[in-house]
């Protein structure tokens, strides 16, 4: 019978527990994405708190791709000390770290960047300004810039990476028949949306070998409008299991009117946790590469329970982490109390700010 806190091996890299804690934006960056202290200790109490696998905040692997400020970047090999200090004190706690690779795409921020915001498709009415369709020079730039990131993070001393390819970044956009309206062979059918997902992982698996492991997050759905459905989606993950990828991290929504959907507010019950359950165990029944299942778990008994029912095999969480940078290394002890997060997103209100994400509610109870 699987266990929570078994230890468990994803191509080689082992794990002390089926727990990881999903990339979140942590806005403690430096002006030109190189990981300060006050991010480095963030992943060190992670590691102390004994998640299984930490995954850094989405970092941008090319100028254009920035997201917002204080975002971490692998975009330049002068980043690479505070990478490697990074991966350092998270090994000094026993601890696994992923580096997740990430471009933005249409939602790239012209006063960071410098640039025009490149798309698989220039939309009018998304966004305040339309973006400038990508053309195959510029597309094949990307493909190459993720494996340049993925090489420094190797040499960084990173354990593994992860694709960003969900909630309508970049290459969830060319997922997404909502953003993707090309007629050329990374367009229309969804193996030629698929088209440079695919080559990102190839050039990845270039730069870092057969035996590194690289995982993917993706959506289940968009769950707007003429988004991927889970149909697209299925089709995806085996493409990429032919392909070579070891792990799926499976998500859903996507960035187009502030929503991520379902709604992430609020989750007060066992009832409202893992929403992307269903969909889930579909992918398993699917996919055989391990599913890291993210969304909305906060219990322990949510966790175990669709383990043993086979719905994934890892459970990922974000804001959880925020509030609580030890709670595994609690229930671990015995304390099965739920998660103390309360899903109010406040804790987002401080990055946004300059200051760094944290959770004001913990910081009111000291």
């Amino acid at each position: 019978m699987k266990d929570l806190f078994e230890e468990t091996a994803i191509s080689g890299m082992r794990l002390r527990n089926r727990f990881v804690r999903s990339a979140t934006w942590e806005g403690l960056a430096d002006d030109k994405g190189a990981a300060t202290p006050r991010l480095i200790h963030m992943m060190a109490e992670l590691a102390e708190g004994r998640v299984g696998l930490i995954i850094s905040g989405h970092a941008y692997v090319e100028k254009r791709g920035q997201a917002g400020p204080w975002q971490l970047g692998v975009y330049d090999d002068s980043l690479m000390p505070g990478l490697h200090r990074m991966t350092e004190a998270v090994h000094e706690k026993g601890g696994r770290i992923a580096l997740q690779l990430a471009h933005s795409g249409f939602f790239a921020r012209r006063q960071l960047t410098g640039h025009d915001p490149v798309a698989p498709s220039s939309l009018e009415g998304v966004g305040k300004s339309p973006r400038k369709a990508m053309g195959k020079k510029e597309i094949a730039e990307v493909v190459k810039a993720f494996g340049e990131g993925a090489r420094r993070a190797k040499e960084a001393g990173f354990d593994a990476v992860q694709i960003h390819a969900a909630h309508g970044y970049l290459l969830s956009q060319f997922l997404s028949p909502f953003y993707n309206r090309r007629k050329d062979n990374y367009g229309g059918a969804v193996e030629h949306r698929a088209r440079i997902v695919l080559e990102v992982l190839a050039s990845i698996r270039k730069a870092v070998g057969a035996e590194f492991p690289v995982f993917i997050k993706m959506n289940c759905a968009d769950f707007i409008d003429e988004g991927l459905g889970l149909e697209d989606a299925l089709r995806v993950g085996q493409l990429l299991e032919q392909n070579g990828i070891d792990a799926i991290e499976l998500s859903g929504g996507v960035l187009t009117g502030g929503k991520l959907g379902p709604s992430r507010i609020g989750i007060k019950d066992e009832e409202k946790e893992a929403y992307f359950r269903e969909e889930a165990k579909v992918f398993k029944e699917t996919v055989r590469v391990p599913l890291i299942l993210v969304g909305g778990i906060r219990s322990y008994q949510v966790a175990d329970r669709l383990l043993k029912q086979g719905f994934a095999d890892y459970f990922s969480m974000s804001r959880p982490f925020i509030r609580e940078p030890g709670l595994i290394k609690r229930w671990e002890s015995g304390d099965l109390r739920r998660a103390a997060c309360i899903s109010d997103n406040k804790c987002f209100i401080s990055a946004r700010e300059g200051k760094g994400i944290n959770c004001p509610t913990a910081q009111e109870n000291l």
